[in-house]
């Protein structure tokens, strides 16, 4: 009988081994089978849920994408990056894979994929003692970023459509994206343009409270997007479909899950953000219909953010559409 029971514990040791074995090799060749994808993103900002969304719920995974995501802030960084072979995508405002074609460059960048459809800033001023106007902007200095940049253009055009002569306002474009909360924090500026969730700790602190939503004032275009560099688009076209499904993922995510839920979901990305806020600042971008519907991108988006760049005299000509655009969503 004790011959039988040593048998039997060492056959049952033996199965367990094996089923350990095929187990370790099994998981190894999963994740062999995953490639590898750099993603530079502008900014973390609440304002890109979907994306996160597609990372939290395991999306790129699920269809053999191992996403690293690098944070490179400001969109020439962003494309320079790209085309450094850097990273292998680019994430930011379609303006920077404008001025990269607009300049002669011949592995310039296509945008395969939309996320966002509008701009997602917010005037925050210093002073909170009253109801704001736009016109109270005149005479006062206001942070937008970068000069050329998206956040800054869109400022411009949303002042333009409501009838606003920025020729009354100081606009400060000296200060770079990232440091724009801190500048502001530091005494600099009247108001400054700020990205959730920044927008919402400024007024945490008690330095300063949202007025207005830039996005509501500006027309659509496509805000941010996904580009990569026309070779290694045409080289890895399936994969970039695959990517452009787990974004497409996203996007569905959002419009059919609650606030609290798609709050819930990023929260890991925003650690030192509270649940409630989040949440609140998900309900403020839908009311602003921030994100697109899918990642297609529109020629009339498109044309949108042409005439906006040749009002600005940023670039000389219109750019042709089916180059730089090359939609992977079906």
């Amino acid at each position: 009988m004790k011959k039988k029971i040593i048998t039997f514990l060492i056959v049952l040791i033996i199965i367990m081994g094996v089923l350990l074995t095929v187990l370790k090799f099994n998981q190894k060749d999963n994740k062999e089978e995953l490639t590898k994808v750099k993603l530079a993103e502008v900014t973390h900002s609440v304002f890109y849920a979907p994306l996160y969304i597609a990372i939290e719920n395991g999306y790129f995974k699920d269809l053999g994408i191992d996403l690293e995501v690098i944070l490179t802030p400001g969109a020439d960084k962003v494309s320079a990056a790209v085309l450094s072979n850097s990273v292998d995508v680019g994430f930011a405002g379609t303006e920077s894979a404008i001025y990269v074609y607009a300049g002669g460059e011949e592995d310039y960048l296509v945008t395969f994929a939309g996320l966002t459809k509008r701009d997602g800033q917010f005037i925050v001023s210093r002073s909170c003692d009253k109801e704001f106007k736009l016109e109270d902007l005149y005479g006062k200095e206001i942070l937008v970023g970068r000069k050329g940049g998206m956040p800054a253009l869109n400022y411009l055009n949303a002042m333009k459509n409501s009838n606003i002569d920025i020729n009354k306002i100081n606009i400060n474009y000296a200060v770079d994206f990232a440091a724009l909360s801190g500048t502001f924090i530091g005494g600099v500026g009247d108001y400054v343009n700020l990205f959730e969730p920044t927008a919402t700790s400024i007024v945490s602190l008690n330095q300063g409270c949202i007025v207005e939503s830039i996005g509501k004032l500006s027309g659509e275009v496509p805000y941010t997007a996904f580009y990569a560099r026309k070779s290694y688009l045409e080289q890895n076209k399936d994969l970039l479909k695959k990517f452009t499904e787990a974004i497409n993922k996203g996007l569905e995510f959002i419009q059919n899950n609650s606030n609290e839920t798609v709050a819930k979901t990023i929260l890991p990305q925003f650690p030192d953000t509270s649940l409630n806020n989040i949440e609140d600042i998900i309900d403020n971008y839908k009311k602003a219909d921030s994100w697109l519907d899918n990642p297609f991108i529109s020629e009339t988006s498109f044309t949108n953010l042409e005439n906006l760049l040749l009002e600005n005299k940023l670039i000389k000509d219109k750019v042709p559409y089916n180059k730089l655009i090359n939609n992977l969503y079906e």
